[in-house]
């Protein structure tokens, strides 16, 4: 009897839970009540889908994808060695190219530059180079065909000892607005060690060729509301986040706007995490009415959940945006018709061009991507020296095997 008293309970208990759940048949028609309003045959037909009544969940995203074509996929080909004074240099570390302006019939160039090897943060982080960008310069450099460069020299060096950019600076951007020109780069003060908290600088000439004048303070800061744990050198030890720019503000780009200046950067958190997608990355902007500031960062931001170097550019009215490297939207062109609201356009194979500098004299409204064409980017030779490349694209609207006609 107390064998059968034990097992009654768990009958009846059973048979209501079978009684309340709804088969899987059951489960797609409730979910499809509202699917099958909008699912055409056209749809169908083009998805693939066998049966309204049965949706996968890759079905169902699949039905959400916009209906906008292939003019914005593309794939890059293998990248090409430069001539001249940026070819590889053993000894040498040149990388972070800018975008590429052209001024009296020449490109011109900016990018980070050091000398000697890396020793990482294991020795004296005052005096060893901890990263191949740290204790860099800006230089620059023109060519009359993209190819072949000429190293013209130092353009904007680091700071004196103890301000906010004695350390170094890099990851250089260029804008040419209304006769003037302006660099904005990442700087950092010493010492240069795993907390320390980078931020954005700029200068700004009347010519290409310079003289530079620099910011006396830097125009963007993270966010100041994360909490270190502890005094030991680990950056993932946080008692709190904060913004997703609370540890670093990266890889600056303005751009003209809509009558404003959009400063587009990279940010890095406290305590940065590893999600599905890789590390956790996004984009911010700061919006300012002058080149030189005040900037305001967004109250959207962040305004991308994946990427790493910013590369960005005006398309239709709106701004275009590269998006590699991290995150579950990686390797994906997106657009965004206020400069803040960012959607995939296109999904593209792997990307070997990393920073990225754009040909800024490129027709940005011949087609989406036309700026994408041709320009610069870096490839590690070694983990101690990199050295700038070329880069090219190809816009791919149809798949055809060899021999075979395209329509």
């Amino acid at each position: 009897m107390i064998y059968k008293k034990a097992i009654i309970p768990i009958v009846c208990l059973s048979i209501l839970a079978a009684c309340n759940a709804p088969t899987d048949k059951n489960e797609n028609k409730k979910n499809m009540k509202e699917d099958s309003m909008i699912i055409s045959d056209e749809q169908m037909d083009k998805l693939g889908i066998t049966n309204k009544e049965y949706l996968s969940a890759a079905s169902k995203r699949a039905l959400k994808w916009p209906n906008i074509g292939n003019e914005w996929f593309i794939e890059f080909n293998e990248l090409e060695p430069l001539k001249g004074d940026l070819a590889y240099e053993e000894g040498v570390v040149r990388r972070d190219p800018s975008a590429m302006i052209k001024v009296n019939g020449k490109y011109y160039v900016w990018y980070s530059r050091s000398t000697g090897p890396t020793q990482g943060f294991g020795g004296d982080i005052e005096n060893d180079k901890v990263f191949p960008w740290d204790r860099c310069d800006i230089w620059y450099a023109t060519s009359e065909d993209g190819y072949t460069w000429k190293e013209e020299g130092l353009a904007v060096p680091r700071g004196e000892k103890g301000a906010y950019d004695d350390r170094s600076v890099f990851t250089v951007e260029i804008m040419a607005h209304d006769g003037k020109y302006y660099l904005c780069y990442q700087t950092v003060k010493s010492p240069y060690n795993v907390r320390v908290k980078n931020q954005i600088g700029l200068a700004w000439a009347d010519s290409p060729d310079g003289p530079w004048t620099k910011s006396k303070k830097p125009i963007l800061s993270p966010a100041d509301n994360g909490i270190w744990k502890g005094t030991e050198q680990n950056r993932f030890l946080v008692e709190k986040k904060g913004d997703f720019d609370s540890h670093k503000v990266h890889d600056p780009c303005i751009l003209p706007y809509k009558g404003k200046f959009y400063l587009y950067y990279k940010g890095e958190q406290m305590g940065e995490e590893i999600t599905f997608g890789g590390r956790q990355i996004r984009h911010g902007v700061a919006i300012a009415d002058n080149p030189k500031g005040p900037y305001v960062k967004s109250p959207y931001n962040p305004i991308s959940n994946s990427g790493h170097e910013i590369c960005v550019w005006p398309y239709n009215g709106g701004i275009a945006a590269l998006i590699t490297t991290d995150g579950p939207e990686k390797n994906t062109i997106q657009w965004a018709p206020d400069g803040i609201n960012f959607e995939i356009m296109s999904v593209i194979p792997g990307v070997n061009a990393h920073a990225i500098g754009l040909n800024r004299s490129a027709d940005n409204e011949k087609e989406p991507t036309e700026i994408l064409r041709w320009g610069l980017t870096h490839v590690y030779n070694n983990y101690n020296y990199q050295s700038i490349m070329r880069f090219t694209s190809e816009r791919k609207t149809t798949h055809v095997a060899k021999g075979e006609s395209a329509k």
